[in-house]
């Protein structure tokens, strides 16, 4: 099977935030940062909070990704504080799913062997031990992974390099002069951002000749800390920039009394943020303390669900108007982050903010209470988004879901971990049995539902009605695979006398067609028809599956569901395909592909596709078989690996194998060949025959793909261009097999568009594989790259 990895579409920064503000100075620091990234694998940025180190991660990131054909990925651990879960948080990063009971850094590296990319784990100060077995474990198994960490502390792993990221540099009394003008801002980053933050709050702010010193002398009072800097450019709005020195002077005079131990940057940052503090209104203050249980961010009703009512030590309640001014002025004074998702606003706080907002609410003694505040709304949320979830809403509510992850993971955290909250952490766990199931994160849910148990928690109705959900999806995932690999032989219904009979399927509740009436139980009594039909299948009844698919699917139908349809269409195919009715599976196939859970969800259009495969084999057209299941194993490759490929050791599909036989394999070989270059959108368009940007651009090139790849279809001769079709030489070389292709092609004197274009690949691509071929041959220019692969190819 080829494996298709990198491509123009997986050339990408993922996970990292817009920047809503300017990137200011750290040209030299990022220089460093990117060749210190070149000569090594693991690189930790260090530094006091607010330094900036997450900024210039990102900024760097952005800058290498080019270098990196499988992506740049950031994977936040701020809102983490379970060590567990630093390798479930990088598996979702990536969007690798795991549907098995395999460990989770176990599926994490199978997943990276292939690949060259670059992780990003930022905030890993608090779960150092984790964090450096999953880097260890990572570069131990991989050549082409690269990990860049931000932390305040070192990983301790041999072959880490460090670099501290400095403050900005902010000029002494006698670098500044009235010649020097406008240019000492361009000179000196602090000064910069410093002029840069206060614009945004005050329109046509500058920093000139009667204000620099000011400034200077400012900037260097907060050690250039770029966070504190931001912190003081927010109150020119209300203070001159002398007034806020004077102000920042007194401030200043209290540091003596912090703790002696403490690094005076971080004293430095300290102080900033008290100021800030005392700056806010007394409602101001609280509702800032009490949002610290938020991680990664929330809306307004949130923030009213853990703030207002309370009380503010006066007897009097916060209402929610209040919240939202109080929410407001923490905006203004950049206390709180404000973002936009989907065209909703949510709020986040800093990391460094955040630590003192919760350091504020253990001072006020309600860390307990409001965490639990926190808990109760996301698990009315939870309730609600079960019981919705059979209907329309389930592509609104599982991004709700994702957005809100970190809060549903603290609100779990504080369950187990607080004595006499397990039970609600069970209950909590078990109704999210559809995000777990329907997300391909079992292993996730497993985790909490577990974790609740050896807490205390006792077993009840929702634990059984979730493990009974990823029990039988799990059964219906293999026994379809079964069936589909030829490994679970169809029987005749007199074969299996011996068998413990079907059981009969629970009764449709009364109105359950009719719209608007679902409930949760609704999704269970289709499932329980696609696990028995699929039982039935497997037991050479597909006759008698048919039905009962069919009736599962008017069930989804009549409420807008899409997710337990697509199971039913699958399983609805599969029993066609069982019964030789291939055009029907076939067609069942297309309709599950059209629903757009099902193109959403990689693991769903995987198996979907793979149906499909097997149905087009069978009928007689080996190639859409061969194109189909080279991009079925491209989706399972980039999503983690095909969970069912213990059932499939060492060889094709035995459904497979009269589409390899028909045209001979040489030609099934290049179709999947060519399925591996679609994305999961090509894919799904090749699929129903529709029309789709690149699909039928990289299907047509059977001609060029068997030049590139060395293959040719029966009954052909490939000598068109062998020079790029093959190895030019026995020696071992440093290039990859797409490497000595594109570099065979340099040697024709082609250009990066020209070969992106042989190659059916984007251009920059083409031209990230010639930049790789010039640093690992160690030469200059292209004319070397020909001379190297011509004096090979005459060996």
């Amino acid at each position: 099977m080829t494996r298709v990895v990198g491509g123009s579409e997986s050339r990408r920064t993922s996970g990292f935030p817009a920047e809503l503000t300017s990137f200011v100075g750290r040209r030299d620091e990022a220089a460093d940062v990117r060749r210190l990234l070149s000569a090594g694998r693991l690189l930790t940025l260090t530094g006091p909070g607010g330094v900036g180190k997450t900024r210039l991660a990102g900024h760097v990131a952005g800058q290498v990704a080019r270098a990196f054909p499988d992506g740049v990925w950031l994977v936040p651990l701020a809102a983490l504080s379970d060590e567990a879960f630093v390798p479930h948080a990088v598996n979702d990063a990536l969007g690798v799913r795991n549907e098995t009971v395999r460990p989770p850094l176990e599926i994490l590296v199978d997943h990276l062997r292939e690949r060259r990319l670059l992780i990003v784990l930022d905030n890993c100060e608090h779960l150092l031990r984790s964090c450096a077995v999953l880097a260890q474990a990572v570069l131990a198994a991989t050549e082409g992974v690269r990990i860049l960490a931000t932390s305040r502390h070192r990983l301790g792993l041999a072959g880490e390099q460090l670099f501290e990221v400095p403050p900005l540099p902010a000029p002494a009394p006698e670098e500044l002069s009235p010649s020097t003008g406008s240019s000492a801002v361009e000179s000196f980053p602090a000064l910069r951002l410093f002029a840069d933050r206060a614009a945004a709050v005050v329109p046509g702010f500058t920093v000139g000749e009667a204000n620099q010193q000011a400034v200077a002398r400012l900037c260097r009072r907060l050690d250039g800390l770029p966070l504190a800097i931001e912190l003081a450019a927010v109150r020119v709005r209300a203070l001159g920039v002398d007034q806020l020195v004077e102000r920042l002077d007194d401030r200043y005079q209290l540091l003596t009394c912090g703790s002696p131990t403490s690094a005076p940057r971080h004293r430095t940052l300290r102080s900033a943020v008290d100021w800030s503090h005392e700056l806010c209104t007394p409602q101001e203050q609280l509702v800032w303390a009490w949002l610290s249980v938020f991680v990664g961010g929330f809306d307004l009703a949130a923030a009213e669900a853990v703030c207002a009512g309370k009380d503010a030590g006066t007897g009097e309640r916060i209402d929610p108007c209040a919240v939202l001014d109080a929410v407001a002025g923490l905006v203004d004074k950049s206390v709180l982050v404000r973002e936009e998702h989907a065209g909703q606003v949510r709020y986040r706080l800093l990391v460094s903010l955040r630590d003192y907002g919760l350091e504020k609410l253990h001072g006020l003694g309600e860390a307990t209470d409001t965490r639990r505040r926190h808990r109760d709304h996301f698990a009315r949320l939870g309730a609600e988004y079960e019981q919705a979830w059979f209907g329309p809403d389930q592509a609104e509510i599982t991004e709700r879901i994702r957005i809100d992850q970190d809060n549903f993971r603290a609100a779990l955290d504080f369950c187990l971990t607080t004595p006499g909250e397990a039970q609600h952490g069970l209950r909590l766990a078990a109704g999210l049995w559809f995000h777990w199931v329907a997300g391909g994160i079992w292993g996730e849910g497993r985790h909490w539902m577990d974790g609740a148990l050896r807490a205390g928690a006792r077993p009840d109705a929702g634990l059984t009605r979730a493990m009974w959900a990823g029990a039988l999806t799990s059964l219906v995932h293999s026994r379809s695979a079964a069936v589909l690999a030829g490994l679970d032989q169809v029987r005749t219904a007199a074969a299996a006398d011996g068998e413990p009979p079907v059981p009969a399927p629970p009764p449709v509740p009364a109105g359950a067609l009719a719209p608007g009436r679902a409930r949760a139980s609704t999704a269970f009594v289709v499932l329980t028809r696609v696990e028995l039909a699929c039982t039935l299948v497997s037991r050479g009844r597909a006759a008698e599956a048919i039905p009962l698919c069919a009736e599962a699917v008017a069930l989804c139908e009549a409420h807008g569901e899409q997710w337990a349809r697509s199971w039913a269409l699958r399983t609805l195919a599969l029993a066609h395909w069982s019964a030789g009715q291939y055009d029907r599976a076939a067609e069942h196939a297309r309709a599950c592909l059209r629903l757009p859970y099902t193109v959403r969800q990689h693991q769903s259009l995987a198996r979907t596709l793979d149906l499909l495969a097997a149905a087009e084999a069978l009928a007689g057209d080996a190639e859409r078989a061969g194109v189909l299941r080279g991009a079925v194993d491209r989706i399972w490759h980039d999503i983690g690996g095909n969970p069912m490929d213990t059932l499939q050791p060492g060889g094709p599909r035995t459904a497979e194998h009269p589409a390899r036989h028909t045209p001979g394999d040489p030609a099934y070989t290049l179709a999947h060949r060519r399925g591996g270059r679609l994305t999961p959108e090509q894919a799904v368009a090749y699929a129903l025959g529709e029309p789709c940007e690149g699909a039928a651009a990289v299907v047509r090139t059977c001609a060029a793909a068997t030049v590139c790849e060395g293959a040719a279809p029966a009954g052909s001769t490939a000598g068109a261009a062998p020079a790029a079709s093959a190895d030019p030489g026995p020696d071992p070389v440093p290039l990859t097999r797409r490497e000595l292709q594109v570099a065979a092609l340099v040697a024709q004197g082609r250009t990066n568009k020209q070969i992106a274009d042989h190659l059916v690949i984007a251009r920059r691509t083409a031209e990230g594989h010639v930049e790789r071929i010039l640093v690992k041959l160690g030469f200059h220019n292209r004319s070397q790259v020909a001379a190297w692969f011509s004096a090979r190819a005459g060996s």
